[in-house]
């Protein structure tokens, strides 16, 4: 597999079994859609130099590659009879834009963690995510999009779901706001790390969640090359990533 510049990741979505998904890893991983086609993503080692997982930053990804992952996850939205689209900041509000022009909305909800001076403290939570975790930041609902959700079937989305974090913060703002989605939607799932974080705000979620593609743990073999974590040993990998 040849070596690729940062900004060349994420940018085209490749025909059924261009690259190969079994055995063995090294300069990117391959994603695999639900038709086969492929997506290359590159590879992030984990805190313990052991593991690792693949990355996906949807906002420096193509229009033709944001494009067909909307696409995909509109198609898995529709049995939820979605009124309206909220998306999380910052990645995920791409891709719920995206989706909700999909599915013929005429626009979304943006979240957001900068606060407006009309923004009210009792609409907004903690956040924090496992790409910016020294940061701390507030998660903040517009009082003014409040009408265009209540009482409406709602999705919320982000681009990735990886340790469950921000997506049980913004499942917390909506309920605040008495407000419980109907769906969750992401671009990639990443390893199996935020079920049990999701488990915790509902046993009902996990049903209700849904992703173009999944993506798992890896782990590093004596080669230097990268494995599937399931497909070696089970030893337990850091929850902290490094540049994800």
């Amino acid at each position: 597999m040849s070596e690729l510049a940062p900004h060349d990741f994420w940018q085209d979505i490749h025909a059924p079994g261009t690259y190969p998904v079994d055995g063995e890893f090294s300069s990117f991983y391959v994603a695999e859609l639900h038709d086969g086609r492929q997506l290359r993503l590159p590879i992030r080692m984990l805190a313990d130099g052991r593991h690792a997982l693949a990355s996906l930053i949807l906002n420096q990804a193509s229009f033709a590659v944001l494009d067909v992952l909307a696409g995909q996850l509109a198609e898995k939205l529709k049995r939820f009879d979605v009124d309206v689209i909220a998306g999380l900041p910052t990645l995920g509000l791409t891709l719920a834009a995206a989706v909700a022009q999909k599915l013929g909305h005429d626009r979304y909800v943006p979240l957001g963690t900068s606060r407006k001076f009309w923004y009210r403290d009792e609409l907004s939570v903690a956040l924090s995510s496992i790409t910016t975790p020294t940061q701390q930041k507030r998660l903040y609902m517009d009082p003014r999009m409040l009408p265009l959700l209540g009482g409406r079937r709602v999705a919320l989305i982000d681009d990735v779901i990886s340790s469950g974090t921000s997506i049980v913060s913004g499942l917390q703002l909506l309920s605040s706001c008495a407000i419980s989605p109907v769906a969750i939607g992401a671009a990639m799932l990443q390893s199996d790390r935020w079920r049990e974080k999701l488990d915790s705000a509902g046993a009902h979620w996990q049903e209700r969640t849904l992703g173009v593609f999944s993506t798992p743990i890896l782990e590093i073999t004596e080669t230097r090359t990268w494995r599937r974590a399931d497909a070696g040993s089970r030893s337990s990998p850091q929850p902290s990533p490094h540049n994800i």
